[in-house]
């Protein structure tokens, strides 16, 4: 009896429970997908390096699952008080019969059940279909082989996907059951007659509280991003955080307490149309609305920021790394190891081997070590000069004070490095970037890391910045750092390098170190491949000598930066991705919810606007400008809130992240939000109007 009539109750709201399903639905896919990588049929067909990347993205995504659940769970539970509380009429009606709590209580848990039975059954299907795109995704983004895909299916997925949400159904069932517990039958049967209580706010308060609100969201955002740079440690960070929330909150409260006034006292505005009937109805659940809207716009503004800003490092990552692995080889030692010691105070001593090593290029070390230099082309090897005459400190000169305060990291006791402008050239040539040429008594200051150039472009302004090389006084060529780099990276991080002419007496125990770029004498990569691993092999002869020798040749590869970028890029992607959408679902869920039950309570309020002449257009119309209120304001301040917290993330990834990709992953982010945000508003709207046309 019990479970037929919980059936035909499922049956009977379905349309009430489309959001609530969906969101489920969309909650188990998303869950399973994310949890079934590890099961793709790309994992077969990585190297052994990418394999260990996705075996700590799989790592992370289990902790980060963890969250996840406790997001979906606290939703879970909200939706449910927000459909119990709609169905208070029809429980009150239930116990006139003679029916008691306990079996009310049995009612909701076996709907309960069948909700959950269903929500995972269809949830895993769509999970496990879905989850092969996800595979070609991982597989594209670690350019893997995908030519023998095959349908997987991730059995360790399903069972920690039905654990979690079983243990979230269960938290429900009780929570319900407790709720019903402290039900009234005379507070159940007037449900529907009783409005939130509304206390009246006092305008000129309501007015101060946002103005205070409003300078203190203007201080946070002033200290994430003009005053970013003191905010290096998370007690520093965490003030401008909660002025934020704070903020949020306060400017809710104080709007829901004055623009119902104002708006009432624009009487071309107000007696409109059916707009005072919306004000009124948004009026009616105020206060709960403070809470909810600010909750909703903090938990958007984490989605907008998320996504832009993983996306921004993604784009910029992939594009800095076309950009700074142009070959496929750097090496690099240190040259005259005595004298490099002795310059940075290092107290180990050098063995005789490496003494003698360290007095010759690059090129006759992997020839004495046995390497086969058939193997490399377009070799070009250079010297690269230091000396402790010419430190950061010296360079910065009379700003050095100035930087120093607010750069008190930095080490500006390091030596500059020092290239001639020649043995530059030659390198860039290969790498196929800029070119320089300078007269006798110049010098260019090379250095493409954002937040560097940035200092370092304070002492070129005024060209006016005269540095001592090897005894001869130079000066800049331009008011500006240039760009250009030696060394290889995943990204722009070259933090200074000074061009000399050719004629700077530059001796030969200033030399630093030698560095080796190089192409592989291949044409395929799998022909790269088996010459990589002579470089980077523990079992590689050529590595076992230089061991066995006692010495140690540093470096870059392209193949080994690219899988380290791409890794790092997937694991930042996939997490912000993750936590984005969950971000936006549940944000999108609870209005949609809150929305639907308000719709089903006030339907005798829309049945009034019918008699009193108002035809279904004008009814629509009301919805729909109820409905765009709830949804567009959050979205609003989230939007206002977003603008500034990417540019602090943007500042904070500085150097690997860059915002010239913003507008791209802003549209991606505007895209994806448009889609799930506004598919929820639509049926929300559509579930709204299905629910107050039953009362004609």
């Amino acid at each position: 009896m019990l479970f037929k009539l919980s059936f035909n109750n499922m049956k009977k709201s379905i349309k009430d429970y489309v959001i609530y399903f969906l969101t489920l639905v969309l909650g188990v896919a998303i869950f399973y997908m994310f949890n079934s990588i590890d099961s793709g049929q790309a994992m077969l067909e990585v190297s052994q390096s990418q394999r260990e990347i996705i075996k700590l993205l799989i790592m992370l995504l289990g902790y980060v699952s963890v969250f996840v659940a406790v997001i979906l769970g606290l939703l879970i539970v909200y939706a449910n008080n927000f459909l119990i509380n709609r169905r208070k009429k029809e429980f009150g009606i239930y116990m006139t019969l003679g029916m008691g709590k306990r079996q009310i209580s049995k009612i909701i848990l076996i709907e309960t059940i069948l909700v959950g039975i269903i929500s995972l059954t269809i949830g895993l299907a769509v999970g496990v279909f879905a989850s092969q795109f996800m595979s070609i995704l991982v597989a594209k983004m670690f350019q893997a082989d995908m030519s023998e895909f095959q349908f997987t299916f991730s059995s360790d997925a399903c069972i920690k996907t039905c654990i979690y949400f079983a243990v979230m159904y269960i938290a429900v069932m009780f929570f319900n059951t407790f709720t019903v517990s402290r039900y009234k039958l005379i507070n159940l049967l007037n449900a529907e007659k009783k409005n939130e209580k509304v206390k009246i706010k006092n305008p000129f308060l309501c007015v101060i509280v946002f103005i205070v609100s409003v300078v203190m969201l203007g201080i946070a955002y002033w200290k994430v991003t003009v005053d970013a740079g003191s905010l290096t440690t998370a007690d520093k960070l965490l003030p401008p955080i909660l002025m934020g929330i704070v903020s949020t909150l306060l400017i809710f409260w104080s709007l829901s307490g004055f623009i119902i006034q104002i708006i009432q006292k624009m009487k071309h505005i107000y007696l409109k149309g059916v707009n005072m009937f919306v004000l009124r109805q948004i009026n009616n659940k105020i206060n709960t609305m403070v809470v909810s809207m600010s909750v909703i716009c903090l938990m958007l503004f984490m989605t907008i920021s998320i996504l832009s800003s993983s996306l921004a490092l993604r784009n910029t990552m992939e594009r800095d790394l076309r950009e700074m692995t142009p070959v496929d080889l750097n090496l690099y030692k240190t040259a005259n190891l005595e004298e490099t010691y002795k310059k940075y105070g290092v107290e180990k001593k050098a063995t005789k081997e490496e003494r003698e090593d360290s007095k010759i290029p690059i090129t006759q070390t992997l020839k004495n070590n046995g390497l086969d230099m058939n193997v490399l082309k377009d070799m070009v090897e250079i010297p690269i000069y230091a000396s402790n005459d010419l430190t950061w400190k010296d360079f910065f000169g009379d700003q050095y004070e100035e930087v120093k305060a607010k750069f008190p990291n930095i080490r500006y006791d390091t030596a500059e490095e020092i290239v001639k402008v020649s043995d530059y050239n030659k390198i860039a040539r290969l790498y196929g970037i800029n070119e320089y040429k300078l007269n006798d008594n110049e010098y260019i200051m090379l250095c493409n890391f954002d937040s560097q150039k940035e200092i370092r472009d304070k002492a070129l302004v005024n060209g006016n910045n005269p540095l001592i090389i090897a005894g001869r006084k130079y000066n800049t060529k331009y008011n500006e750092c240039k760009e250009g780099f030696i060394l290889m990276s995943t990204s722009h991080t070259n933090t200074g390098v000074i061009l000399v002419p050719d004629d700077c007496p530059l001796t030969d125990d200033m030399k630093e170190k030698y560095f080796l770029a190089a192409n592989y004498n291949a044409n395929t990569d799998e022909e790269k491949e088996k010459i990589e691993e002579l470089f980077s092999s523990s079992d590689s002869g050529f590595v076992q000598n230089l061991a066995d020798n006692g010495l140690e040749i540093d470096g870059f590869t392209k193949i080994s930066l690219m899988e380290a970028s791409v890794g790092l890029a997937t694991i930042i992607t996939f997490i912000a991705i993750y936590l984005g959408i969950i971000f936006l679902i549940a944000s999108s869920a609870i209005l949609a919810l809150k929305q639907l039950t308000e719709s089903s309570d006030n339907k005798q309020r829309y049945t009034v606007l019918r008699r009193i002449g108002c035809d279904e257009n004008m009814i629509n119309k009301a919805l729909f400008r109820q409905i765009g209120i709830f949804f567009g304001v959050p979205l609003i301040l989230a939007v206002i809130h977003s603008i500034f917290g990417i540019q602090f993330a943007i500042k904070v990834m500085s150097g690997i992240a860059s915002s010239k990709d913003l507008l791209p992953s802003a549209i991606a982010t505007v895209l994806i939000i448009g889609v799930i945000y506004g598919a929820y508003f639509l049926a929300t709207y559509n579930g709204s109007k299905n629910i107050i046309k039953e009362e004609k």
